[in-house]
Formats: C-alpha cells, structure tokens, sequence
C-alpha cells in the first residue's frame, strides 16, 4: 500500500555551491532573490514560497568538481513563471547580465515556454510558464 504523504508543496532546496560568496553575488545580487539568512559558508533566499539554501562546499567535494544533469541526483530547478511578459523580460535581463540561457523555448513534452540558464557551478534552473 502508498504511503500517501500529503504535502503542499517543496519547504526548501539546498544546493552545494564551490564558491559561496560568488553564489551568493550570483542569486542575490544579480537575480535579484530576497536573502533571508547570511551566515559564512551559508545563505538562504526565498524563490516565490520557496526557500533556497546555498552551502560552500564540503571538505570531502572535488577541487574542480562542477554540476552535471547527468549524474544520479538533481536534474534542474525549474521556477513558476505566470506570464509571458515576464518570462520574455527574464529572459532579456539574463543575457544583459551575461548569464549563459537558452533564450525562450518551448517544452516539447508540455507545449510550455521557458527559459533556462545556469549558476556559477553550473547549476540548471529554468524559468517556466505555469
């Protein structure tokens, strides 16, 4: 029998970055993101209702280790985006800026629209129409 956990939704999401300060420029600075907690090797943001915890990396993380969609664990981060205004404007502002994105696409798979684009570890989020 399912366990049939009921939830509202994500709490949080915790992400293992090879450079905090440079995320935290990266998330806050340049995105934009609400911080709600800053300590040295830790800083949260808010996403919408979500939190976001960004750690510097552990003593046991590779050197040059960097973030691959490929390996088991996680694929991408994808946020909710409610109009096309928006997601057109995100996606202009994420070029001004010189973060590497795709540009607007359409999810095959959906028939969505989204934008997806990268930190500086190679993180993948995507901004994508609900």
């Amino acid at each position: 029998m399912a366990i049939g956990i009921k939830t509202p939704g994500v709490h949080h999401v915790a992400l293992r970055s090879s450079d905090v300060a440079r995320s935290r420029t990266f998330y806050i600075d340049t995105l934009g993101f609400p911080l709600v907690l800053d300590s040295p090797d830790l800083f949260l943001f808010m996403a919408g209702g979500t939190a976001i915890g960004v750690r510097g990396p552990d003593a046991s993380t590779e050197p040059d280790d960097t973030f691959s969609p490929f390996r088991v664990g996680l694929d991408h981060i994808a946020l909710a985006c409610e109009s096309e205004e928006e997601l057109e404007r995100t996606a202009a502002a994420l070029t001004e800026a010189g973060i590497e994105n795709t540009g607007v696409k359409t999810d095959e798979t959906l028939g969505k629209r989204y934008v997806a684009f990268k930190d500086p570890d190679r993180i993948a989020w995507e901004y994508y129409m609900a």
